[in-house]
């Protein structure tokens, strides 16, 4: 539990330590070029998608990991040469690229990090242990912003890049220290024997379309994809109202990155609250469909609110909430959902749901934000779209819970795991 904790401080680190310039950078050509970046996104994530999938067929875990990984410390340090090197070649379209970049390397490397703990994890030890992990981090997500702040002005902006790689580094010995130090589970190792996985090769094989077609055939990955669809497509919507009261009381990308890293900053002690008082009580004494259904309710409140107040302090509030319940309660029960999935399904259909329908979300949500501008609706014509969307949520997420507990309580009885 150490080690995975460890582990997801240096990704969160990584990840943060330059999110707020994504942010900044993004809104340089103004909030209608970032709902067109989000399809820029979702479009690559979709590419890479496949590529990941034959990672995972043709290569060892900690291999197919490396490699992930690998590639996205060789893109900081490609950008860092561009920075240094060639000044003058940055400008608005490299930020939009780096933007697309940062929001896809976003999206694998915690994907990979989840995908391995639930390869490792048992259905038991992911209620109880998850929340826990995630206190690193949320640690992290502290320690990444802070460290921006001390760092960026003796290093420069560039130097920020390598700092990001070092830790992704860092992280990529854990994930080697964790697979060393806990072993296959006994369910797995009869899934591998029956799908005729050599063990000792750890090739899970398969084809790099598989995700998508477990996702489309099964029941309970498709459930779980629209979960995460319609997660997104709440966070979008808190996301572009808040690029809309930001940009409105801070003129220069400066200030702006400023502002955002404030917000993130006192989210992330939220979250951290949370984690160390709530989430692994409630996740063992109401089980995960509660736990996945108090984002959907939460949402939807601060919609409400927000529609009657109508204030940035109200925006703030909604944010650090959304944020605080995705991240210190929702995440890790949608990850312990994947425990009593096949090995190959928390690779690659894990890999399909975490990137391309979550930036599917992404683009809905922008897209519907965008109309309901356009037709001239405010806060009241969001706050229709939100509240069905929501109760729809919050029924899947109770649902979902049911079909976990189901699911691990059969695996428990004949000693393999049946979703495929």
């Amino acid at each position: 539990m150490l080690i995975a904790a460890l582990f997801f401080f240096c990704v969160l680190t990584a990840l943060m330590l330059l999110r707020p310039a994504r942010d900044a950078l993004g809104m340089a050509r103004g909030i209608e070029s970032i709902r067109w970046l989000f399809i820029g996104t979702a479009v690559v994530t979709l590419a890479v998608n496949p590529v990941f999938g034959w990672l995972v067929s043709r290569l060892r875990r900690l291999q197919f990991i490396g490699a992930t990984y690998g590639f996205f410390v060789a893109s900081l340090v490609g950008f860092w040469a561009l920075l240094v090197f060639a000044p003058d070649a940055v400008g608005d379209r490299s930020g939009q690229v780096f933007f697309v970049w940062f929001s896809v390397f976003n999206l694998f490397v915690t994907m990979v990090f989840w995908a391995l703990l639930a390869d490792r994890f048992s259905s038991d030890q992911g209620k109880r242990f998850f929340a826990l992990i995630s206190i690193g981090g949320t640690l992290g997500a502290i320690f990444g912003p802070w460290l921006t702040s001390r760092l960026a002005e003796p290093l420069g902006t560039p130097s920020l890049l390598l700092v990001a790689g070092a830790f992704l580094l860092l992280a990529l010995v854990a994930a080697w220290l964790l697979v060393r130090v806990v072993p296959d589970r006994a369910a797995d190792r009869a899934a591998d024997a029956t799908a005729g996985v050599v063990a000792g090769a750890e090739r899970i094989g398969g084809s790099a379309w598989a995700g998508l077609r477990a996702v489309v055939r099964s029941p309970y990955l498709s459930g779980i994809a629209g979960y995460v669809l319609l997660m997104t497509v709440m966070a979008t919507l808190v996301y572009f109202t808040r690029l809309q009261m930001v940009a409105a009381v801070a003129d220069d990308t400066d200030a702006r990155a400023a502002l955002l890293g404030s917000i993130d900053m006192w989210t992330q002690v939220a979250v951290l609250v949370l984690q160390l008082t709530l989430t692994g009580r409630l996740i063992r004494r109401f089980g995960l469909g509660v736990a996945l259904a108090i984002l959907p309710v939460a949402t939807a409140l601060g919609f409400i609110g927000l529609a009657i107040y109508g204030s940035f302090v109200v925006l703030i509030l909604l944010e650090a909430t959304n944020r605080a319940v995705q991240r210190g309660i929702t995440r890790p029960a949608r990850e312990a959902l994947f425990t009593v999935a096949s090995r190959e399904d928390k690779y690659k259909a894990k890999a399909f749901i975490d990137t391309f329908v979550y930036r599917a979300g992404d683009v809905a949500g922008a897209q519907t934000e965008g109309l309901l501008g356009r037709l001239g609706l405010a806060m009241g014509g969001l706050v229709s779209v939100v509240l069905p969307l929501a109760l729809l949520w919050a029924a899947l997420a109770l649902w979902l819970g049911r079909a976990q507990e189901r699911e691990a309580g059969a695996a428990d009885v004949s000693g393999v795991t049946r979703i495929r």
